[in-house]
């Protein structure tokens, strides 16, 4: 008698499978802030050269709309503006002499070359001042290496103004990573996602050996500490290390959940399961934009979203560790006191006071006969079988994930609000999880994951061929795929856990 058995002795999905369910999906929720939450804190607004003020001489007009300083450095509650001034337009162009608007990026001269007035009068060591575009790609040739302010800065004499009037406050604004530091602003997620990756190995072969329910712990306090760190970091290099720990944070605790989930969940519940807990990291998608929009002001976003895992900590001691686990890894003793306790909550104590080690350890002899005293990663390739697993899913996984974050990663460029495509892309996975659940009951996993991909390639490559101009059909298209994308992630997220045996999940 297999150890799904045991769990229906127990009360199969009872009153505790219920509660521990939610209490694992609820993190999930600030899983997808920590993910995207780039998006924001990274924003790259409107920005152009500073242009320093001058005193015009007698008649003469100030050819250079003149920017309004503020003290020195910008506060999280962004009632102050950063030193190198702010741009109160929202587009930002400059207007030249006979008050008619130059184009973004258009460069304003006098006739000698020179930024000046029309009296001739110009503005010494500045030769000329252009707008930046979001991306920071306009740059002048001649421009002079250095920021003004001190920070790390592209190259702009005079440091650089920004339009703030939507992003008080990102990364970019900060640190001026613009226009020839602008591969800095990628390279800070490249990192995160390192994180995550490292995070993948370390903290899942420690889950191994100390337990789902430790690393969890660990994995909340670890994130929690670092995002708040994060919020505080005084610099870009400190900045990135404290993402790199919540990457890895983030990972563990992804894990932890997903083989808490799984181990505790009857085989024909795990579908909805799995689906509860991918709608949790959907709302956490609409959420974010809810939260982003309230707090502009980066240091204060990362704060609001590293906070309640110190309350996530308090509450997981309530949490069950894995019977399943317990028992492999020579702990019996404790995986009865643990089911007993969970046929106490589900009202089957009676059911629970008969298990027995010996009754255990024999449901589970198949298990334990071919148990090894350890496990590493060369036994995803050791055996035929578990190394085709093992290939087959790691190109799936790198599929979805490479496509989902190109899509997830890219909000500025779709050319709508942030934060409306943000709530789009959330939204979206509501009805392609509730599809993708049916039939993952209904059809199988394998079907269901071949075709959410298919169908994710086919509408990204369609994509391609769409001119520019049709920006609502890319959009839609882009939409479609990250539904599609969502969905396999549904898929294989569950794929995953059932493929695996237990010692090597």
């Amino acid at each position: 008698m297999p150890f799904g058995a045991v769990l229906a002795q127990v009360g199969g999905l009872g009153r505790f499978q219920v509660l521990q369910t939610a209490l694992l999906a609820v993190p999930f929720l600030l899983m997808a802030s920590h993910n995207l939450l780039q998006n924001f804190t990274a924003a790259v607004p409107p920005h152009r050269c500073h242009v320093p003020s001058v005193t015009p001489g007698p008649g003469a007009t100030p050819s250079v709309p003149s920017t309004t300083p503020g003290p020195p450095g910008a506060t999280p509650d962004g009632t102050s503006a950063a030193s190198d001034g702010t741009l109160r337009s929202s587009n930002a162009i400059l207007r030249s002499p006979d008050g008619t608007l130059g184009s973004p990026g258009a460069t304003l001269r006098s006739p000698d070359g020179n930024l000046g007035s029309p009296d001739g009068t110009h503005i010494p060591g500045v030769t000329h001042v252009t707008l930046g575009s979001p991306d920071g790609s306009h740059v002048q040739p001649d421009a002079t290496s250095g920021s003004s302010n001190g920070t790390l800065g592209p190259p702009c004499h005079d440091g650089w103004d920004y339009d703030r009037s939507i992003y008080v406050a990102t990364i970019v604004t900060e640190w001026d990573l613009v226009c020839s530091y602008r591969q800095l602003r990628q390279m800070a997620q490249s990192i995160y996602m390192a994180g995550v990756l490292v995070g993948a190995l370390v903290l899942g072969g420690l889950s191994d050996r100390f337990g789902r329910k430790a690393m969890l712990m660990w994995s909340y306090l670890q994130l929690g500490v670092m995002g708040t760190c994060t919020a505080f970091a005084p610099n870009y290099a400190s900045y990135c290390v404290f993402r790199f720990a919540s990457g890895m944070a983030l990972s563990g605790f992804g894990l932890s959940i997903a083989c808490l989930v799984v181990e505790w969940i009857p085989t024909p519940y795990r579908a909805i399961t799995v689906a509860i807990t991918g709608f949790a990291y959907t709302l956490g998608q609409i959420l974010l934009a809810g939260v982003a929009y309230a707090v502009p002001h980066w240091r204060w976003l990362q704060l609001t979203v590293s906070l309640p895992f110190f309350v996530f900590l308090l509450y997981s001691w309530w949490l069950a560790e894995s019977a399943r686990w317990l028992v492999l890894s020579g702990k019996a003793e404790r995986a009865v006191k643990v089911l007993q306790r969970v046929a106490r909550i589900n009202k089957r104590k009676e059911e629970g006071e008969k298990i027995t080690v010996e009754i255990l350890r024999s449901n589970m002899k198949e298990e334990l006969a071919g148990l090894k005293s350890s496990y590493t990663i060369s036994d995803l390739v050791r055996t035929p079988v578990i190394r085709h697993i093992f290939f087959c899913l790691s190109i799936v996984w790198f599929s979805i994930s490479f496509s989902y974050y190109g899509l997830a990663m890219d909000l500025q460029n779709f050319g709508v609000s942030i934060y409306l495509i943000q709530v789009i892309f959330g939204a979206v996975d509501f009805p392609a999880k509730v599809v993708v659940t049916i039939s993952l009951s209904y059809i199988g996993r394998r079907v269901s994951l071949m075709v959410a991909l298919f169908l994710a390639g086919l509408v990204i490559i369609a994509n391609i061929f769409v001119s520019t101009e049709l920006q609502t059909v890319r959009t839609a298209l882009a939409v479609i795929g990250k539904g599609c994308l969502s969905a396999s992630f549904n898929c294989v997220f569950l794929y995953t856990t059932e493929l695996y045996p237990t010692p090597i999940r």
